[in-house]
């Protein structure tokens, strides 16, 4: 089901050589001066993809801007400064990518990141919904399985929702699981394509394994072993970093990825297939991260879990009453914000 995933072959850095007439997207990124964001927004003025990368945080944003508007590609950087200066950072956006909040640290859940970052999520897409309703809008900032929902729930409030154009960005899960799998079996982690499927925090993260291509197989340990790894791997980065942040340069990474395959179907690109974190009816969760096949005006189709082995049925099983609480968190938020 996978094999058709369109992906940034030999890096995301190797699109900088790929010309089209079509190419020239306004990408805002909110929050762009953040551990994230800077590199998520270079890698972006590096794409072709992009013609005007507008970046938006409430501090250092102008030098940021500054910084990457000397870099020799043709997307125009403008910077922007806090609250009253976010209209203007998103008119005419069509694709706004949000990593704003703050970052996980040693002992911290992504929970308890809650309140502060569903917040900075509300404000920020209420003036996304105000502004740009018509965007694609992809969030990165934690914890998705709530930070979605609550996007969802603002869009509605202002009468602009479209379940096709919101994405919880969950590509670094499929990246790791890509990279460990490409480890651990000698191969090429590019050439490595696994879906993941579910949410994207601890035991809600679902790597099927069983429908990797190239096809790969391992014993029930190591098969729990590794799938215990991709569900844990942003603590990994967080106790390596040892209090000085948490994933930023794979998530960025990961982040374009999923920005470059989104602005490939937007110009009409056949066959683009990511997973990402949105409204569903593929189970009895709301909400639910799956292979989408995507397109000009966003999903185009939900392609659904696949045939799931035995371990697989009873993770997803395993997952649900976590991911269902964590999306009536982001409900409610919003539901009781004054």
């Amino acid at each position: 089901m996978f094999s058709r995933v369109v992906r940034p072959a030999a890096s995301v850095l190797g699109r900088t050589f790929s010309v089209s007439s079509q190419n020239n997207a306004k990408v805002a990124v909110l929050g762009a001066s953040g551990g994230i964001g800077q590199p998520l927004s270079l890698l972006l003025k590096n794409s072709p993809l992009v013609s005007d990368l507008s970046l938006y945080d409430i501090a250092h944003t102008p030098g940021v801007a500054a910084d990457l508007s000397h870099i020799e590609t043709r997307a125009k950087v403008t910077g922007y400064l806090g609250a009253e200066q976010l209209p203007d950072a998103l008119k005419g956006s069509e694709l706004v990518v949000i990593p704003a909040g703050v970052p996980r640290k040693p002992g911290m859940t992504r929970d308890d990141l809650f309140n502060t970052n569903a917040t900075i999520v509300a404000v920020l897409t209420e003036a996304c919904a105000q502004t740009c309703p018509e965007a694609m809008i992809c969030i990165i900032s934690n914890p998705v399985n709530s930070t979605i929902p609550i996007t969802s729930e603002v869009f509605k409030k202002l009468g602009v929702y479209n379940p096709n154009k919101i994405f919880g960005v969950t590509t670094l899960d499929v990246v790791r699981a890509n990279t460990f799998i490409g480890e651990l079996k000698g191969l090429d982690p590019a050439r490595v394509s696994v879906p993941v499927v579910g949410g994207h925090a601890g035991k809600t993260i679902i790597p099927l394994i069983s429908q990797c291509n190239p096809k790969v197989e391992f014993p029930q340990d190591q098969l729990e072993a590794l799938t215990g790894r991709i569900q844990e791997a942003g603590t990994e980065v967080v106790k390596a970093k040892a209090g000085a942040g948490s994933a930023t340069l794979s998530m960025a990474y990961a982040g374009a990825r999923f920005v470059f395959s989104l602005l490939d179907a937007m110009n009409g690109k056949e066959g683009v297939v990511e997973c990402a974190f949105v409204r569903s009816e593929e189970t009895e969760s709301p909400y639910f991260s799956t292979p989408l096949l995507l397109g000009k005006n966003g999903i185009e189709k939900n392609l659904g879990l696949g045939k799931l082995s035995a371990f697989e049925e009873k993770l997803v099983a395993e997952a649900m009453s976590e991911l269902k609480g964590s999306i009536k968190k982001g409900e409610d938020f919003v539901k009781n914000r004054k």
